[in-house]
């Protein structure tokens, strides 16, 4: 994926949090979910160990857009949600969870959770990255 902003990795002592920049859409459920681990003031704004860390994976779950992923220490990632599910909100975005695969310009890439562009203006596709209608919220 092109997107100028590649993924930060965040290591903690029992989980590392991924942020890729380009794909947030500044849901804040992060911040508002665990302001002890996601500070925007503070650097670095990630502190993984700031919480315990199947708490730090609820909250990273609860990204709509997948900027924020996870791993545990011990190697298990991110489950999908299953059934695949895809809906579109009032603005025109697709919100999908569960076993994705998306043609990027990159090439193929797995995801569990992606906010897609519904009104094929974005500079990210498939992902919406807030240029066209769809992403003015």
């Amino acid at each position: 994926m092109s997107s100028g902003k590649e993924k930060k990795a965040y290591e903690g002592r029992s989980i590392t949090v991924t942020f890729e920049a380009g794909r947030c859409l500044h849901a804040a459920a992060c911040v508002g979910g665990l302001p002890e681990v996601f500070d925007p003031a503070q650097r670095p704004w990630i502190r993984p160990d700031g919480a315990e860390a199947g708490r730090l994976a609820e909250v990273v779950r609860r990204c709509p857009s997948g900027a924020l992923q996870y791993e545990l220490a011990d190697g298990e990632a991110e489950t999908p949600d299953r059934p695949t599910q895809i809906a579109h909100n009032s603005v025109g975005q697709l919100i999908a969870r569960g076993e994705l695969s998306l043609d990027t310009a990159a090439g193929p890439r797995a995801e569990t959770r992606a906010v897609l562009c519904g009104c094929g203006q974005s500079r990210l596709q498939p992902y919406c990255d807030h240029t066209g209608p769809c992403g003015q919220a």
